[in-house]
């Protein structure tokens, strides 16, 4: 069995966000258990209604044929990957926990450490 891989975002730019969609559902494809922690700025990633979903990169991914980063978010839910809203990175930035996309969590460092184990972590 492989290790769980966390994912800490910490970057509320869409091309941050989008690639660590792009190694979290890669991750699941094979069979990872994967945590996606989101604090400070990255919690936008997070929203139900996301200003990363309207940045103009999406249509130009869309154009050349790439996921974007609205596939990738659909592709994380259906795989099951563990999307954790970090509640100190929330507040920081001023964002509600209401306005998160159903299904993401809002918990602290120590609930993705624990998750993650002694797997790997990824920052971006």
């Amino acid at each position: 069995m492989n290790p769980p891989l966390g994912i800490l975002l910490l970057s509320g730019d869409h091309d941050r966000a989008h690639y660590a969609l792009v190694l979290a559902t890669g991750a699941a494809a094979i069979g990872r258990e994967v945590v996606v922690f989101a604090s400070n700025a990255g919690c936008r990633l997070f929203l139900a209604q996301s200003p990363l979903l309207d940045d103009a990169r999406e249509a130009l991914l869309a154009a050349r044929g790439v996921a974007t980063l609205a596939m990738l978010a659909d592709a994380a839910a259906e795989l099951g990957i563990r999307r954790i809203a970090c509640e100190a990175g929330l507040k920081a930035e001023g964002i509600a926990a209401e306005s998160l996309a159903e299904g993401v969590e809002v918990a602290g460092v120590v609930t993705f450490l624990g998750a993650v184990g002694a797997g790997q972590i990824a920052t971006l």
